[in-house]
């Protein structure tokens, strides 16, 4: 057992007005993330939820990303994140980094999601998908539409693979650390 895992097993074990009082001798400090810290969380995670809202509906879900120049690229087959963002193409997208409930980052992203029709970018956004998603897949099932369809060979034939970006244009970001 760690110090720090030691340290709030004892204060769970606390009345809170005792809680209290040890946590005001830790320097417990939260704060912003200033623009090099955004954009380096948003660049070293593979997953990220977007968050949508079409006829009254708000839906969040994880997803897999590539995070370049201001853009989120994804993939997906056709579904409700897929509707919804046609609807209405104004996106929240978040990522977070947790230690432990006393040392995380978090990014929160406001964009506008547009699909990708273009051939050659297709494939240019999808071989970056590749790249980013196969290191971490295990087993011999593992293909970068995992997601999607049992075999990567399903998809273009049984399943349309839909590939898209999302344009941000507002970042903010917020951290504790103890």
């Amino acid at each position: 057992m760690s110090p720090n895992s030691d340290v709030r097993h004892y204060l769970r074990c606390l009345p809170s007005f005792q809680v209290v009082y040890i946590l005001k001798s830790f320097v417990i400090m939260l704060g912003e993330l200033d623009g090099l810290q955004i954009e380096d969380l948003l660049m070293s995670l593979p997953v990220g939820r977007i968050g949508c809202h079409a006829d009254g509906v708000t839906y969040i879900i994880p997803i897999n990303y590539v995070y370049e120049n201001d853009t989120i690229y994804a993939h997906s087959k056709k579904g409700m994140k897929i509707d919804m963002m046609r609807k209405n193409p104004n996106v929240c997208f978040q990522v977070d980094a947790i230690n432990d409930l006393l040392n995380w980052e978090s990014v929160i992203a406001w964009g506008r999601f547009e699909e990708i029709f273009d051939m050659h970018e297709k494939t240019f956004i999808m071989k970056k998908i590749i790249n980013r998603v196969m290191p971490l897949l295990k087993g011999d099932a593992a293909h970068p539409s995992h997601g999607f369809t049992a075999n990567a060979f399903d998809v273009g034939e049984g399943v349309e693979l839909i590939l898209y970006k999302i344009s941000l244009d507002k970042k903010t970001g917020r951290f504790e650390r103890v």
